[in-house]
């Protein structure tokens, strides 16, 4: 029994000590300052009812009674967290391969216009709206790896360049009766124009108290984050990957092709935002509406990348919690508090992933220093034992 116990101490100690405890813990006191301080300055605004309103942006669907509505809005957060995901995915491949990908929101506006207008134009299945999203956002982020790969164009400028140019042709290619209600300025419903492009449902929907939207979007975005983390961690495609990322000189002089690694993963991660894009508006959630401004769902899944420890499965993780602030902000009191203020709480969390690595170095020297005065206690217990 008391061998046990060591063996179990011993892999407990092992786990604290370990990286990925460091990169759990320090997500989580992001999560936490940036709670505290949204609630600091729900404070300041309305002190009365800040309690109560920061209750109801962390309960989100918990905030209603009926079990049915709680479910239903369960299955909100899961849809609208799947494209924050799969973009946080996307940044997080061209990261491990040492490419910053921040051309991921112009890579997820071409999967958004590609996907509605093969929907709603030509009123395709949705397979084919979706590969064909899929493929042409891919396509749009091979730009910035050529350019990045013949041209030494640093792949953050070429990213920010093709990020306006697909917002401004998506609005562009959108501008047509076929497609959008001009007066609107917002795409038609796919459920009313071309049911066949809809995603399935396979009856999940079902599960969520009969919510609609609910479709083979969620299993497929976990899916992609296994994959994708099979093929970083078990792969000679990963590993290759990451030793170009890690020094792509070093990499050629070992024989691997460092432009075509660069290339490729500009490709795989612009495909995962264009899916992410395709997969989230077939399930005909919400119309494209003409917009000066780029989406900040690719922007959003850089900090949702780091704040997931650079790890696809802590991604999920992390999407569905900045997606569940969020969506929690729309049941506040508008009376005393604007909604958004549940956005400036997730816009504090991903600020506050700028200082992650602090907090992971600041935790592994906590932790480290630890060890070493336990060990040290025992050493010197034991010296004492020697001598007596």
């Amino acid at each position: 029994m008391k061998d046990n116990n060591n063996k179990f101490l011993n892999s407990l100690k092992g786990f604290t000590g370990s990286d990925a405890f460091h990169s759990i813990l320090s997500a989580v006191m992001c999560a936490v300052v940036g709670i505290i301080v949204g609630f600091l300055i729900l404070l300041i605004i309305n002190a009365e009812h800040a309690p109560k309103a920061i209750s109801v942006i962390l309960k989100n669907f918990m905030y209603y009674r009926s079990v049915g509505k709680r479910w239903y809005y369960l299955g909100q957060t899961l849809v609208k967290a799947v494209p924050l995901i799969l973009c946080g995915i996307g940044v997080l491949f061209a990261y491990k391969s040492g490419l910053f990908n921040i051309g991921i929101a112009g890579q997820y506006c071409i999967g958004i216009g590609v996907s509605l207008w093969t929907a709603l134009a030509w009123h395709l299945p949705w397979i084919a709206c979706l590969l064909l999203a899929v493929l042409c956002a891919a396509i749009w982020a091979a730009l910035a790896g050529l350019l990045k790969a013949f041209c030494n164009v640093n792949e953050v400028i070429a990213g920010i360049m093709l990020n306006w140019i697909g917002l401004y042709l998506v609005n562009v290619l959108m501008q047509n009766e076929k497609v959008m209600n001009i007066g609107k300025s917002e795409t038609y419903s796919i459920r009313q124009t071309s049911p066949q492009s809809l995603l399935p449902t396979l009856g999940l929907g079902k599960f969520f108290h009969d919510n609609e939207y609910v479709s083979i979007a969620v299993p497929l975005m976990i899916l992609v984050a296994v994959v994708i983390y099979i093929i970083l961690k078990r792969t000679v495609l990963g590993y290759e990957l990451r030793a170009t990322g890690l020094n792509k000189h070093a990499a050629k002089y070992a024989g691997m092709k460092d432009k075509k690694n660069l290339i490729l993963t500009m490709v795989v991660s612009g495909a995962i935002a264009g899916l992410g894009a395709a997969l989230y508006y077939l399930t005909d959630i919400q119309p494209w509406k003409t917009s000066s401004v780029v989406p900040g769902m690719g922007f959003n899944g850089i900090a949702v990348a780091f704040l997931g420890a650079l790890n696809p499965i802590g991604v999920i993780f992390a999407g569905f919690f900045i997606q569940h602030i969020t969506q929690g902000g729309s049941f506040i009191d508008t009376k005393y508090f604007n909604p958004q203020i549940a956005d400036l709480i997730s816009s504090i969390i991903i600020y506050s992933c700028a200082f992650m690595f602090l907090f992971k170095t600041f935790i592994a020297k906590v932790i480290s220093e630890r060890k070493n005065k336990a060990e040290k206690e025992k050493t010197d217990s034991t010296a004492a034992g020697a001598k007596a």
